[in-house]
């Protein structure tokens, strides 16, 4: 996935999700910035596999922690999601 591609979906989702930020775009990643700090995506080396994302939060970051690895672009947005503190959602229910 291009960066350009990273940052027009993040847009998409602060907008979904109804976050305040801005999406700041890196060398290496994409940033999503609010109050709280910068939350960055990065793509993971091809020889990480299964590892395909890293994401790092001002919480792991004031600690020195490494970005969190995941293993998918949904599972990378639903742990963004989780940290910026967006609401999940309504469940769609099927009968």
């Amino acid at each position: 996935m291009r960066l350009s591609e990273q940052r027009d979906l993040l847009r998409d989702c602060l907008h979904v999700w109804a976050i305040d930020g801005k999406i700041e775009v890196e060398e290496e990643g994409v940033s999503v910035v609010t109050a709280d700090g910068a939350f960055t995506l990065t793509a993971a080396d091809p020889d990480l596999r299964p590892v395909r994302w890293f994401l790092q939060t001002p919480e792991r970051r004031a600690v020195g922690a490494a970005p969190r690895a995941i293993p998918s672009i949904g599972a990378a947005l639903s742990r963004l999601r989780n940290a910026l503190g967006a609401d999940g959602g309504v469940a769609p229910r099927f009968s």
